[in-house]
């Protein structure tokens, strides 16, 4: 089914999960970021201050800033030369280019950095009643530009959400995302709680509240920022698509980056501590019933003793039955594929 348990322990703990937590970019959603909305601000050129964008965000590995460097390629646009850069955690970029200085972030890192965004506050909201994700671009310490890039969500993430509530799970995204945009896109998927314009550091933060507040939490991500929250939660789920750290943190690995794959683990969790419970009944009925027979507990009253060949027969029909419930789970019939049909 595409599921990596690389702790036995997660097989036991998943079973007893109350929340499931989800980052959202390369989780819930491809990860792969299209460039839609980019809007000027008065005194400024688009195609230059596309450039200018570009070239800051070319040096940053995050999926929006691809999706921004892409979009200036597939125009035809030549990117000015970077001279410095800088990440800065959980913000955005701090970049110049030939000699202009350009800040590229959420609305918190203009405030942060004590410029308006009111210009673009129509705008904003707009974008984000539309699911997109608004990014700010300061030039020279002027708003220059509202820049907006949509994600689509995956194909099997609905039915995943839909298969996790029909087990009785609670759903929680964590993301760094503009809370509206967030908002937005939890109640298409029917997410019950959203924690929104988190830092990196703040996920760890989310998971031990939702923790506190619920119980035992399974946290799903696949970025560098996620590996933290993984190793909090009470068992980590990584995206086979996502970062080796993310892997490497994680307690299971869904191969295929198909969030089906989340209820599917559940539910075999499940079942396997099911049936592992069952099969320690029965040895230990088999036992009960009779090591006494075998020591002749019958044998005042009744004069009856267990022949040691009737004996060494319960023994293996023990072990055959065991053996016997065990193999049932081959015909284990994953949730999310149910709930797909």
């Amino acid at each position: 089914m595409g599921i990596l348990f690389r702790k036995g322990e997660a097989l036991q703990l998943l079973k007893d999960a109350v929340v499931v937590a989800v980052d959202k970019t390369g989780t819930l959603t491809e990860g792969r970021p299209v460039l839609t909305d980019l809007e000027i601000a008065p005194g400024f050129d688009r195609t230059l201050v596309l450039a200018q964008v570009a070239a800051a965000e070319s040096r940053s590995e995050h999926p929006i800033a691809r999706a921004i460097v892409e979009a200036a390629l597939q125009e035809g646009i030549t990117l000015p030369t970077l001279t410095e850069f800088a990440s800065v955690t959980g913000m955005g970029v701090d970049a110049v280019v030939e000699g202009i200085s350009l800040k590229i972030g959420a609305d918190r890192y203009m405030h942060e950095l004590g410029i308006d965004v009111a210009d673009f506050a129509e705008t904003a909201r707009r974008l984000g009643n539309e699911g997109k994700s608004p990014l700010y671009a300061a030039i020279d310490g002027q708003l220059a530009a509202i820049v907006a890039v949509a994600d689509p969500v995956k194909s099997g993430t609905p039915e995943a959400i839909a298969a996790l509530h029909q087990m009785g799970l609670k759903v929680a995204m964590i993301t760094g995302d503009n809370a509206h945009t967030a908002q937005v896109i939890a109640r298409r998927l029917g997410i019950d709680e959203v924690i929104a314009e988190v830092l990196p550091a703040g996920k760890v933060e989310a998971v031990r509240n939702l923790k506190v507040a619920y119980g035992r939490v399974a946290f799903i991500g696949d970025g560098i920022n996620d590996a933290p929250a993984l190793a909090e939660a009470d068992v980590g789920l990584a995206i086979g698509t996502g970062t080796d750290i993310a892997m490497e943190s994680a307690d299971v690995v869904l191969m295929t980056g198909n969030l089906q794959g989340v209820p599917n683990a559940i539910a075999l969790s499940r079942a396997t501590i099911r049936n592992i419970r069952q099969n320690l009944f029965w040895a230990f009925a088999y036992n009960t019933a009779l090591i006494p027979l075998a020591a002749g507990v019958l044998y005042p009253a009744l004069g009856l003793l267990l022949s040691p060949i009737f004996a060494a027969g319960a023994m293996a029909m023990s072990s055959v039955f065991v053996l016997g419930n065990a193999l049932r789970l081959r015909r284990f019939k994953p949730p999310a594929v149910i709930a797909g049909h």
